[in-house]
């Protein structure tokens, strides 16, 4: 097992970062969290941990230090993706990371289909994009749904996977917002979004997040209250 240290920066609210969360818990592995706060991030984040100065970030390896003062020998890694693949490699035996090459290649893709068909959508829904209608969310919950193999649990196969990591944060996240009533999108969307996943043609894909959003991995890494204040106050109420 990895010895190293590893200390996490993350925020709740961010999808992303609950993405290398996930990833954390389902490996079981040991780290240090600090919570970043993304309307006022400190001034020592960009410089000593992330350029970029986005979440999620890790310190790997060193010694073991103060989160705000990370050591010069740890090594600095950031993107969820990248970091959800890292955690991967670091603990084989999780399987997070398909060991066979076509099961690895098709999470990879099941996850590019998440980022260009379905998470663009959420965000421009959640903020009243008019080009992000119930339609445009349905074509991603199609895509999707399209290409999950039959009679399997997750993504690729019965193994929960980096792709299942990739876009349970997304789906939980609209999930709320559309159960709540929260984004500045048109309420009827809303109601027509709801209305239409109730289609039995839907069995597969409904049946799928319901599994996510079951997994303690998931459930210990979520802080829904959170959300809701976060999205609320960014976006109000749909109307």
């Amino acid at each position: 097992m990895p010895q190293e240290q590893i200390t996490l920066y993350t925020a709740k609210v961010c999808p992303y970062a609950q993405r290398t969360e996930i990833a954390l818990a389902e490996v079981g592995a040991p780290f240090k969290r600090c919570e970043i706060d993304l309307e006022n991030k400190p001034e020592w984040y960009a410089p000593k941990v992330n350029p970029a100065s986005k979440v999620p970030a890790i310190a790997y390896g060193g010694p073991d230090v103060p989160p705000e003062n990370p050591s010069p020998e740890s090594t600095k890694l950031a993107e969820s993706l990248i970091l959800v693949e890292f955690i991967g490699d670091l603990y084989p035996s999780s399987n997070i990371l398909p060991a066979d090459p076509v099961l690895r290649a098709q999470a990879r893709f099941f996850i590019e289909l998440v980022s260009t068909k379905f998470s663009p959508n959420f965000m421009k829904f959640a903020s009243g994009n008019p080009e992000a209608t119930h339609t445009a969310l349905l074509a991603g919950v199609d895509a999707i749904q399209g290409i999950l193999p039959d009679g399997v649990k997750y993504a690729v196969s019965d193994q929960y996977t980096i792709a299942d990591i990739a876009f349970t944060p997304f789906w939980a996240r609209l999930n709320v917002l559309v159960q709540k009533g929260i984004g500045a999108y048109k309420d009827e969307e809303r109601k027509n979004f709801l209305k239409a996943l109730e289609d039995p043609k839907y069995a597969k894909f409904n049946g799928y997040v319901q599994r996510l959003l079951a997994r303690q991995s998931f459930k210990s890494t979520f802080r829904e209250d959170v959300v809701q204040e976060f999205f609320t106050r960014r976006f109000g109420l749909a109307k």
